[in-house]
């Protein structure tokens, strides 16, 4: 009776112990989630990785599996990972489900907002060789949050537009992580009441709404370009974030907070 209690156990408990147990071989199909996985101690466990993954520099080095053409299943296959780390809002569903016919461990990370970047990161602490590495990169991304959060509280938020492209206009709603980083550094979305969370907008809907500033991703080039659009038409400052990090949703989400961040607190309090 008692051997045959422990073999039931031990079947129910299986599932269990595979997806707990450390990853070996691991594949990741966005730059984001790249990143996430270096961030959680899994970067050495890396065998593919989606096209635009290159950070870390070493992530660079990492064969390319997968781009916006679609993944290569056949090469994934191949490569024999315990582990593939995916995203349903960018990754075609059928190629997925292929991988998990075959026995392939799926796991999907859609961090669409702060505390889902450090859930996230828990979530890889159950699949990293370093476990605490993980689970102390989520403390310390909460713990860098709030600190900027309760630095940079505004009484009376700085209305901004974050623009991107000219011709379509696009913008972000608040469901989005780019409207997350403005209101955490005082600022207020002017379309954080879309329905959608990338909508396409007009110069009069813009104008409308009347934007102190407006938040770009992007260089000195992009900057100017976005400065001859609105020329004659809307004189505010253009503040640009380094696109990588104000686009990617991961760690460095706070590198681009901590870039626009100092700017705002600069402009005056209405």
């Amino acid at each position: 009776m008692v051997r045959r209690f422990c073999l039931m156990l031990s079947v129910l408990l299986l599932p269990w112990v595979a997806t707990a147990a450390p990853a070996q071989r691991v594949i990741s199909l966005a730059p984001n989630l790249t990143e996430l996985a270096f961030a959680a101690g899994l970067g050495d466990k890396l065998v593919g990785v989606s096209a635009y993954s290159d950070y870390p520099p070493q992530a660079a080095k990492i064969e390319q599996i997968a781009n916006w053409q679609g993944i290569n299943t056949e090469r994934i296959v191949t490569l024999k990972p315990d582990l593939v780390l995916a995203w349903r809002g960018g990754n075609p569903q059928r190629p997925l489900d292929q991988l998990t016919s075959l026995g392939i461990h799926v796991v999907y990370l859609d961090p669409k907002n702060a505390g889902q970047i450090a859930q996230a990161l828990e979530t890889l602490s159950e699949y990293s060789p370093v476990p605490a590495t993980a689970k102390r990169a989520a403390a310390d991304f909460r713990q860098q949050w709030q600190a900027l959060k309760l630095k940079y509280h505004r009484d009376n938020p700085v209305p901004a537009f974050i623009q991107f492209g000219t011709q379509p206009l696009f913008t972000a709603s608040a469901a989005t992580m780019q409207s997350e980083v403005l209101e955490l550094c005082g600022a207020k979305n002017i379309f954080a009441d879309s329905r959608v969370p990338w909508p396409q907008v007009s110069r009069e809907q813009v104008l409308s709404r009347h934007p102190q500033i407006i938040v770009i991703a992007g260089g000195k080039s992009q900057k100017q370009v976005i400065e001859d659009y609105w020329r004659s038409l809307l004189s505010v400052p253009v503040i640009t974030l380094e696109s990588d990090w104000f686009s990617r949703a991961g760690p460095r989400i706070l590198l681009a907070a901590r870039q626009l961040c100092p700017q705002l607190a600069d402009l005056p309090q209405r």
